[in-house]
């Protein structure tokens, strides 16, 4: 009798366990929405240790003996489809963590809490010679956790791809930025040879930060972030973070071209939204977040560009904008705004970019974290190998090294394997739009300001599930195959043949 209570209990126990876990991370998850936004400059070093140590006490736990026992007893217990989930991230985690000496893993935090301090300042001082000592140590301990971590065969690649997107290992990460490479390059430069230009100077000017602020609450709050659970900050580079589905956070960056932030705001609402939507019984737990990078990028992206950018979605909010900005855009009518933040145009900066460029700043990306990850590319040559890329896929070349390989926080963050997800959101989000379609007129529910109802949709086939559910499964559930970037490229080419007049 005893022995079947003990059992009996072990879910229980775990979820205990896990709490205490829980609770680590969302103090370490505090700690990184301050660094980011309000905390002191000179407070890295010394916040670094305290993160170290909420680390180290996490690692602890998850790799601990009670851990290790209630998980094997729980596969005598009859759980539930949501327990068994759990379990099954609480064993990933546990059996990542086990594979990393205590003492490497803690170090390691406490690198990466500096790191993006040194970053920052290197970014800010134009200086990449400032951060590659400390670059080059976040990818020696990468590479030696993802060695730990790899299966017989295994590249360490593939082990750093496989913690953002499952089933995106570099095979199938070639086949499809090759597509993209094939059939995106050669449009792009038939674009920029077709010398139609749309105009966009009133984009740029004199928006002050006041009223820049006033308008991503506008936007944010229409798109469907709850600010009674949510709050909306500014950082060097935006993001989204979150507790639990009750408190998830925001941040923007307000600049001199004014469509920079408005559709910043709309793409982290669109991270928020996801995470706001994710079921009650899910939140704080293991699977209480977004079923993969890949699928969370989907949505930000698909609020930006896929609904953001078209001319239905700003005919309730457009008018709105205007009184916010009168003498900017009072004269400025929607169809010259919608044509204008629609426009292509090369740029450098990937969080900047139009919806036809993104996937090549992100090409970029993958191509040389292969070749830092599986080629011991040494990191003194990245700006060089960087700026021949962008010039070679874009036809531009950085001038210095902050529009360049310094402009995103990721590397200092040791997120190796991150940036194909942005790609694959994208794809993903084109290849959902079809499937929506089918199902409801888009720019009707739009241009009626029931931008809900297409929340609504995204939420009960894909918010809600959190990790219940793969990317891969809810995609097939939702648009009836796997992925097929095909929708993506279609998509683009259809839109952009339009807006310049090529065919495709």
């Amino acid at each position: 009798m005893k022995e079947t209570e003990n059992k009996g209990r072990a879910f229980t126990t775990l979820s205990e366990l896990l709490e205490r876990a829980s609770a680590l991370q969302t103090a370490l998850t505090l700690f990184e929405w301050d660094n980011e936004t309000l905390a002191p400059r000179e407070a890295s070093s010394l916040t670094a240790r305290t993160q170290g140590a909420l680390s180290a006490a996490y690692q602890e736990i998850m790799t601990g003996e009670e851990v290790g026992n209630c998980l094997k007893a729980c596969e005598e217990e009859n759980l539930s489809e949501k327990e068994q989930a759990i379990v099954r991230e609480a064993k990933k985690e546990r059996d990542e963590l086990c594979a990393i000496p205590p003492q490497e893993y803690r170090a390691y935090q406490e690198l990466i809490a500096r790191s993006a301090l040194v970053w920052a300042e290197a970014k800010k001082k134009q200086d990449f010679d400032a951060f590659a000592p400390i670059l080059k140590q976040v990818i020696d301990c990468q590479k030696r956790f993802a060695s730990y971590r790899a299966k017989k065969g295994q590249k360490l690649y593939d082990v750093m791809l496989d913690d953002y997107e499952k089933g995106f290992d570099m095979e199938k990460l070639d086949e499809f930025f090759s597509l993209l490479k094939r059939e995106l390059v050669p449009f792009l430069h038939n674009i920029q040879k077709s010398g139609i230009e749309i105009e966009d100077a009133f984009l740029t000017g004199d928006y002050p930060e006041d009223k820049q602020r006033e308008a991503a609450i506008l936007l944010a709050g229409y798109v469907g972030f709850d600010f009674s659970k949510g709050v909306l900050a500014v950082s060097e580079h935006p993001f989204t973070t979150n507790l639990h589905n009750r408190d998830v956070r925001i941040t923007t960056n307000f600049k001199e071209r004014v469509d920079s932030s408005l559709f910043s705001v709309i793409h982290e609402s669109g991270h928020a939204i996801y995470e706001l939507g994710i079921a009650d019984d899910l939140t704080q737990t293991l699977v209480g977040q977004g079923a993969s990078m890949g699928m969370h990028e989907s949505q930000s992206r698909f609020f930006e560009n896929i609904l953001g950018r078209r001319e239905s979605f700003w005919v309730p909010v457009y008018e709105k904008l205007q009184e916010i900005f009168p003498c900017e855009l009072g004269k400025i009518a929607l169809p010259q705004f919608v044509r204008a933040v629609n426009k292509v145009s090369a740029g450098l900066i990937r969080t900047e970019a139009d919806e036809l460029t993104y996937g090549l700043h992100v090409l970029v990306r993958y191509e040389l974290e292969k070749e830092l990850i599986e080629q011991d590319l040494p990191v003194e040559k990245l700006p060089a190998l960087w700026a021949d890329k962008y010039e070679e896929y874009l036809g531009i070349r950085p001038q210095n090294v902050s529009e360049g390989v310094l402009q995103d926080i990721h590397w200092a963050q040791g997120s190796f394997g991150y940036f194909p997800s942005y790609a694959l959101g994208s794809a993903f989000g084109a290849q959902i739009l079809f499937a929506m379609e089918k199902e409801m007129d888009i720019d009707r529910l739009l241009a009626e300001g029931r931008i809900c109802e297409i929340r609504e949709y995204l939420r009960e086939h894909i918010h809600r599930y959190g990790k219940l559910k793969s990317a891969r499964v809810l995609l097939k559930e939702i648009t009836g195959e796997d992925f097929n970037p095909g929708y993506y490229v279609s998509y683009l080419k259809e839109k952009y043949g339009k807006i310049y007049g090529i065919q495709s």
